[in-house]
């Protein structure tokens, strides 16, 4: 038995999402990634004296979108809080998030385990708060660098109960949480640029132990397999540790993914209590029975949903797993199906998920939206096959004009003469 095969892993995640609002949380300064830096401030937003901060409605709907999501319980009563800390890139010296009263408690997100049963990976809460600015370490090799542009960009942050047990899981948990993110249209997702980020609260425990270990946080990670890199990296050094006799401090450490490692940040001991306090310049919120049910009206089809649509039409599940990962795939597939040609779902999933995927990548295009094929051109391509106007070789070989210069498949075949006869009786004559 090997050391690792003596120990169970805990592992907890806190993914903070920025929200796609026009401006942001409390302030009118506008929400847009990219900008020239210190250009989307305002005296609010720096935290001026004698400035007021606003909640911006867009955030409440959002972070209760969320929730109904993944079944949370809303919270009608709501206060603000202030979440004390001086940094560089914290201009007003305090966030304003929620302490006692998170907007959203309980919910879950469903993954699989590691025998491919389904797992239900419970929420501790929801919560609403602001951005700090960006500290820039790279540019300047005797300076930092200060970017407030995202000082107050609006956040959500989710919090899981410590039910993952794998850096598998983990991987899981986040791809869900991105692709609901996305489906509901709130957060672009995109953890490169930071508009989804996560933390990772990571113990070892030896099986059978009633008490979970002593949990280590790790931040600074971008995309989903860091946050698996770092996992793995973390479990291997916390047993190595307690097999040859040390001990696990609790703190905070960065992964740094050039050498596939985390590195200490600081001790959980020595960080300054963060002195939360209600929020004196916000007023206590009350949402209402109508704002609930008009977000609840206003709920798109869920990836849960998608997936149970698409198995009611037949289609294998290797299909529908590609499918469903991406919400701009589901909406050209479904443009395509109810296109006038009617074809079938099957013959649109298998060019879908084959050469057309295969194209995006190698074109290295983000998603179908931006092919010159359209969804209706492409449902028209399908039933040609499925009436057996055109074979399935002609079709290969027909489908790289289509992809690159779009246009009809019935005028292109005509045009090359390339109509199939299938019909025994013109055969004969």
């Amino acid at each position: 038995m090997s050391a690792r095969d003596k120990y169970e892993v805990v592992i907890g995640l806190e993914v903070h999402a920025q929200l796609l609002t026009k401006t942001k949380a409390y302030s009118s300064d506008e929400n847009i990634y990219g900008a020239v830096p210190n250009t989307k401030t305002s005296v609010i937003s720096l935290g001026h004296p004698g400035t007021l901060p606003k909640s911006n409605t867009n955030v409440i709907e959002y972070a209760v979108k969320l929730g109904i999501a993944v079944g949370s319980d809303i919270r009608e009563r709501n206060e603000y809080a202030r979440k004390n800390y001086f940094y560089a890139d914290l201009p007003k010296g305090y966030q304003i998030t929620q302490d006692t009263t998170p907007i959203c408690n309980g919910g879950a997100i469903q993954i699989k385990d590691k025998d491919g049963n389904p797992k239900n990976i419970k929420i501790t809460r929801i919560h609403m708060e602001e951005d700090a600015g960006k500290s820039i370490h790279d540019l300047d090799p005797f300076n930092t660098l200060v970017d407030l542009n995202r000082a107050g960009v609006p956040l959500v942050e989710l919090v899981s109960e410590p039910d993952i047990r794998s850096s598998e899981e983990a991987y899981q948990y986040i791809t869900e949480v991105r692709k609901l993110v996305r489906y509901l249209d709130i957060c672009d997702g995109n953890m490169e640029e930071g508009s989804l980020r996560c933390d990772a609260n990571v113990s070892v425990m030896l099986k059978g132990a009633k008490e979970f270990g002593t949990k280590v946080e790790v931040k600074n990670m971008n995309s989903s397999r860091n946050v698996m890199r770092a996992i793995e990296f973390e479990i291997d050094r916390q047993i190595e540790l307690l097999e040859t006799g040390g001990e696990i401090s609790h703190e905070t450490r960065s992964f740094n993914a050039a050498n596939n490692s985390t590195i200490s940040m600081r001790h959980k001991e020595d960080a300054n209590d963060y002195r939360y306090f209600p929020e004196p310049d916000i007023p206590k919120l009350r949402l209402s029975e109508e704002f609930i049910s008009n977000v609840v009206a206003s709920m798109p089809e869920l990836p849960s949903m998608v997936r149970a649509r698409y198995a009611a039409l037949g289609l294998p599940p290797a299909d529908v797993q590609v499918l469903v990962e991406d919400k701009e795939l589901v909406t050209y597939f479904d443009a395509a199906l109810s296109s006038s040609a009617k074809p079938s779902a099957k013959q649109v999933a298998n060019w879908l998920t084959g050469d057309i995927m295969a194209h995006l990548k190698n074109s290295k295009m983000e998603n179908v939206s931006q092919l010159p094929l359209s969804p209706e051109a492409l449902g028209e391509f399908c039933a040609m096959i499925d009436a057996g106007e055109i074979s399935g070789k002609i079709g290969k070989d027909l489908l790289p004009e289509l992809l690159e210069k779009g246009g009809s498949a019935k005028k292109l075949v005509a045009d090359r003469g390339l109509s199939q006869v299938s019909d025994p009786r013109e055969i004969e004559a």
